[in-house]
């Protein structure tokens, strides 16, 4: 007969737990999803927060869709090319960056950049990990070259180091230099915030439009050495170095 509530064991673990390390939200997301009734556990849906699971055992829904934790998790450094989405699924049938990167486990995206913009972009199945490294307390530095369609003055440079509004706040970035040979219409630029197209809005206030915009580095992770559309396994030192960026104890 099939099971109606969770089974009992001794690997039990948290529900939103669960769903945070098979990648599907955050914990506080998965929370939402349980409180909208959108989770069955064994055929029931499951409204109690606190709700364990046995992963091994327990057959978990999420909106209709099975939901399962990886047992063998997998980091990937892809550097993005232009014209590739960073969803897994695309209404309007562009090339996903999910095309480019052929593994055998399923894959996302941390994070998400514009289809445009090209650079440095994490894959991997640690839900956990991905999470955390999206959470705004956790101040993940990306590092991003700028193209101008005019050389930045001085004194614009200067407005932009003490800071610029954006969405009600007043954002600085953390790094802020002019690339050398490249009569001022080539900035790097580096933030630990995450606002919606935030690099560009930073030069709109000046009036200045970014032509083309590359993510050199996200969580110390750098696209050196790799082509556009090219990807590659990052090493235990990254991984332990990532898990150390945002509280995690090595694995």
């Amino acid at each position: 007969m099939p099971q109606n509530k969770p089974n009992p064991g001794s690997a039990l673990i948290r529900i939103n737990k669960y769903l945070s390390s098979s990648g599907v939200a955050s914990r506080r997301k998965a929370d939402e999803l349980i409180s909208a009734g959108r989770v069955k556990i064994n055929g029931q849906v499951v409204k109690e927060l606190g709700t364990k699971i046995n992963p091994r055992k327990d057959k978990v829904l999420v909106d209709g869709r099975g939901v399962r934790l990886e047992t063998h998790l997998v980091y990937i450094l892809l550097n993005k090319p232009k014209d590739a989405v960073t969803t897994s699924r695309d209404e309007k049938g562009r090339r996903s960056v999910l095309d480019l990167v052929k593994v055998r486990e399923r894959v996302y995206p941390v994070g998400r950049l514009d289809r445009n913009t090209t650079g440095a972009l994490l894959l991997t199945n640690d839900g956990e990990l991905a999470n955390r490294l999206m959470h705004p307390r956790h101040l993940v530095l990306k590092v991003y070259k700028a193209t101008l369609d005019r050389p930045i003055r001085e004194r614009e440079l200067a407005k932009l180091k003490k800071g610029v509004m954006i969405d009600g706040s007043v954002t600085v970035p953390d790094e802020l230099y002019v690339l050398p040979e490249s009569g001022a219409t080539e900035i790097g630029i580096a933030v630990h915030e995450g606002k919606h197209h935030l690099i560009k809005r930073i030069f709109e206030s000046l009036e200045i439009r970014v032509l083309q915009l590359d993510r050199y580095s996200y969580a110390g992770l750098n696209h050196h050495g790799l082509q556009r559309g090219e990807w590659r396994n990052i090493s235990k030192k990254e991984i332990a170095a990532l898990r150390k960026l945002v509280e995690l104890p090595d694995s």
